[in-house]
């Protein structure tokens, strides 16, 4: 599928990105803080409750009168939510009824999206869906890599997505939201009902800047829903529906401790060059994500912890059971969540106070008078790809596809120290390479990689390689970990891409990183 010809231009970062795409003026990323927003933040249209009946009740028969009410029509931004992760079962439908409505065009806005809605490729195939501006995980990325979309693609960070709506970049026409509870008045939350998935932070924005609101539920309750993550409010319309979603496939990662032998000497050596170069501490704070080696980390700092009587003041989270357990036999002071990975992390939300949803407004948001994620003292990421430059990749593989979304990690990389820990291969491919495919992470704001064989120092960082002196821990430049890799696995093929540009990665700000291009496929 050939689209129009755009023009590119060299960003900060030394990457070729448009100026403009599906007709919106762009402009290049400048460098990490070199741009700063002029203007007033975007308002929805002014409400009046005369509108709104007197008794609260917003109730209608379905989810297809509800989109018909709000005026769902060609052209229009429909924006979703991901806190059922795998188990999400709304966003599907409302493509099924738009195109029963014969309606076209439209951008879908999801906060992000997984396998479960491969069935939306029939939409983008036949124009019902003209782009997704979200993540594209598996099915739906490898379709938009090799040119499926009519339109060109935006991925953004979960900060990204909060500032984009509150800057008017996208303007959300319909928000749907799928509540595990809700009253009629659409009052909503997602740590009660038998679909209970956390919290609905993801939907925050959409429910404040959307000129429509509709919220879904299969669990509903007397006013007042309490407690209201979503405030009814901003609710235009609620939909009482048999299921909303599987609370069982929100798991995210393994949740289950490595077994990988690799695995757990990257865990280890992560926890070690932490306690050696002091930053862990009574009352640090860290960030890790959900997967095994992730999991792995956790437990060796909270032996850490245990071993020097000390506690952590507050985990950044994804929250599962590790951190739970941590928080409950008081290891740790509070749990920030930002996406429950899996539901005994449900069951803490609702019955610890000091396991607090957050959203991407508290956490990440970068065009607010702050966020809690500079304020973090070690952050642990992962990567698909890393350069000699410290430049990092979550977003595409080695072969070039789009198989992977943003989430928070762009946003967290303003932690105190970034931690990348990696494997030196995947399937007997290096991770360290020459140049990124994709650059998702400017290589000054990460700090150390740790893989099986070495640890890499970003040189930027000369306080942690004074630290790391004398630790005994195998300190290596990039430079080696990269040779020694290509010894055992031998110098990787580049990717075969196209010049289309089929899709974007903005930065915070609002910025163009990279462009992500299309897939040659050999027939």
């Amino acid at each position: 599928m050939s689209k129009q010809k755009i023009e590119l231009v060299k960003n900060a970062a030394g990457r070729m990105v448009p100026v403009e795409i599906n007709g919106e003026k762009q402009i290049p990323y400048q460098g990490v803080g070199k741009f700063i927003p002029k203007g007033n933040k975007y308002g929805p249209p002014i409400a009046s409750c005369a509108n709104y009946p007197a008794d609260g009740n917003k109730l209608v028969s379905d989810l297809k009168e509800a989109l018909i009410k709000s005026g769902l029509k060609d052209g229009m931004t429909i924006s979703t939510h991901h806190h059922f992760r795998n188990g999400d079962l709304i966003a599907n439908q409302i493509f099924d009824i738009a195109y029963e409505l014969g309606v076209k065009n439209l951008r879908w806005y999801p906060s992000a999206s997984f396998p479960c809605h491969e069935p939306l490729i029939k939409y983008l195939e036949d124009g019902t869906i003209n782009r997704i501006e979200g993540s594209m995980n598996g099915a739906l990325g490898r379709f938009a890599s090799e040119g499926g979309m009519k339109g060109i693609g935006v991925l953004r960070s979960h900060g990204g997505r909060y500032q984009a709506v509150q800057d008017g970049e996208v303007h959300i026409d319909i928000a749907v939201i799928a509540a595990p509870t809700a009253d009629a008045f659409g009052n909503a939350n997602g740590v009660n009902g038998p679909a209970a998935s956390g919290l609905l932070g993801f939907a925050l924005a959409d429910s404040q800047y959307a000129d429509k609101v509709i919220v879904v539920t299969d669990n509903l309750v007397p006013f007042p829903c309490i407690p209201w993550q979503i405030h009814g409010n901003y609710v235009d319309y609620t939909v009482k529906v048999d299921k909303v979603g599987d609370a069982d496939k929100i798991v995210s990662g393994t949740t289950n401790i490595t077994k990988s032998p690799d695995r757990l000497l990257i865990a280890e050596l992560t926890a070690k060059f932490c306690e050696a170069t002091n930053i862990i501490y009574d009352g640090f704070s860290y960030q890790a994500g959900a997967g095994g080696t992730s999991l792995s980390i956790g437990l060796y700092f909270e032996e850490i912890l245990r071993r020097n009587k000390w506690k952590a003041r507050f985990i950044r989270a994804g929250s599962n059971k590790y951190p739970v357990k941590m928080l409950e036999d008081g290891i740790v002071d509070y749990i920030l969540d930002g996406q429950t990975f899996d539901l005994e992390g449900v069951r803490s939300m609702r019955e610890n106070a000091n396991h607090v949803d957050t959203s991407p407004f508290t956490s990440y948001n970068y065009h607010g008078k702050g966020n809690f994620a500079s304020m973090i003292d070690v952050v642990v990421l992962g990567a698909t790809e890393v350069d000699l430059n410290f430049n990092a990749n979550v977003v595409t593989h080695s072969d070039g596809y789009l198989l992977h979304g943003i989430g928070g990690w762009q946003n967290c990389l303003f932690g105190k120290t970034v931690i990348l820990p990696i494997p030196l291969f995947r399937d007997r491919i290096p991770i360290i390479v020459d140049e990124v495919t994709t650059l998702c992470g400017p290589g000054e704001l990460i700090d150390v990689i740790v893989t099986e064989r070495g640890i890499a120092i970003n040189p930027l960082r000369q306080d942690l390689i004074e630290k790391a002196k004398g630790s005994g821990l195998p300190i290596k430049t990039l430079q080696q970990l990269k040779a020694e890799a290509e010894r055992i696995c031998g110098v990787p093929e580049k990717p075969v891409l196209d010049e289309e540009v089929i899709a974007v990665i903005k930065w915070v700000d609002g910025t163009v990183i990279d462009s992500v291009r299309k897939v040659k496929i050999s027939r």
